[in-house]
């Protein structure tokens, strides 16, 4: 089959590779249908995780049931699936408790409770580098799901793949974001990124009664998706300072009720943050953290939905203690959320399709990384077509 696999750093290429197999009796096959680019597969394209061997990358994608192990019983073949990015098992203390990002069994080499940086991480993800499971992608034309009666969820055949993709992650996570803050009706909130994770979250708060949304970045072009798709208030935030002052211009000088970190450790940075991020060892920055902790008031909560995967000195503590606020962060646990996201999408509350600006053959893949990962010709986000 051919597949979308990482070699090195920037180097992506379309390689013909082994079909999987079922390797576990609770494993399927799925038949890719349609499959994305996220923001985090650019923390492996760029180096930011480190992954010593040929992988197939990609956590988003939906497709047929081919083939199913001889222990599944919620799916067969013909079945038309979306799958949650994160690999989990289903019966451990995790899973059971909706924390499915944290399922014990599903990272065998490489989970524990610790949280390092480079040992005992959480459960398993798809295409997400040996730290995380090992688990093959779905930028390919077949792909393993191990947990099939867990994980993957028929949809209806009335809506279009594009409709209904981003189920797999970017909405989910999005959702996330908001309910972490836990928005009720009233609230204003400011999301810094205006990437298919920062827009999900902005389409989730409206729906969750938000009385303002605060859309943030450096590029005009994502700014103006947010105001087209989202309606919300945007703010280029090139001149940070300018950027606070203005959030706290539209509340009474306090700040935002919630604030949403939809960028992580990639934010823009610098020449003189490159050479302390060499100096301290760190990879990446916590540029877009700290305007959202001057972003957002007193009492409020942050929500980090954005990837951080290394340690940081001069970690503000100071502020979050002083202005006593509460900091959610991690995966969305996908699982939790997607039926209810999914009967949304079939009501026509939300629209996710709105956000694609690219739609391409996975025989591009190598092209498509590069424009979004160098925000090139407006890209937003990216599908690939198998």
């Amino acid at each position: 089959m051919k597949a979308a696999v990482f070699h090195n750093p920037k180097d992506i290429r379309v390689d013909n590779v082994p079909d999987p197999e079922i390797k576990q009796q609770g494993d399927a096959i799925i038949r890719v249908t349609s499959t994305a680019i996220c923001g985090s597969d650019l923390h492996i394209y760029n180096g930011m995780f480190p992954q010593p061997r040929n992988m197939i990358l990609g956590h988003e994608f939906m497709g047929i049931v081919e083939e199913v192990g001889s222990n599944v019983s919620k799916l067969k073949k013909g079945d038309r699936v979306v799958v949650p990015f994160p690999v989990a098992c289903g019966g451990c203390y995790f899973c059971n408790t909706g924390l499915v990002g944290h399922c014990e069994n599903s990272n065998a080499d490489n989970y524990g409770p610790e949280g390092g940086l480079m040992s005992e991480k959480g459960g398993g993800l798809f295409g997400y580098t040996d730290l995380y499971g090992g688990y093959d992608g779905g930028q390919a034309e077949y792909v393993r799901v191990p947990y099939a009666d867990f994980g993957p969820r028929k949809v209806s055949d009335a809506l279009t793949d594009e409709q209904v993709l981003f189920l797999t992650d970017i909405l989910p996570t999005g959702y996330a974001a908001v309910d972490w803050g836990g928005v009720k009706g009233g609230e204003t909130v400011a999301v810094f990124g205006c990437g298919p994770v920062g827009l999900m979250a902005m389409k989730v708060a409206w729906l969750r009664g938000a009385s303002k949304v605060i859309a943030l970045d450096i590029e005009d072009y994502r700014l103006t998706m947010a105001a087209t798709v989202c309606g919300a208030e945007i703010i280029n935030v090139k001149d940070h300072d300018k950027a606070i002052e203005e959030i706290r211009n539209w509340t009474g000088g306090r700040g935002a009720d919630v604030v949403i970190d939809a960028v992580g450790m990639e934010a823009d940075r610098s020449a003189l943050d490159r050479v302390k991020s060499v100096i301290r060892m760190e990879k990446g920055t916590i540029n877009a953290l700290r305007m959202c902790l001057s972003a957002v008031r007193r009492g409020g909560t942050v929500s980090v939905v954005g990837v951080y995967g290394y340690p940081y000195d001069n970690f503000p503590w100071h502020q979050i203690f002083d202005k006593g606020l509460t900091i959610r962060a991690g995966q969305a646990p996908a699982h939790t959320y997607i039926d209810e996201l999914n009967r949304w999408v079939e009501e026509g509350k939300i629209k996710l399709d709105d956000i694609i600006t690219h739609r391409l053959p996975l025989s591009q893949a190598a092209y498509a990384y590069d424009i979004f990962n160098k925000k090139e010709d407006n890209c937003v986000k990216v599908i690939l077509k198998p």
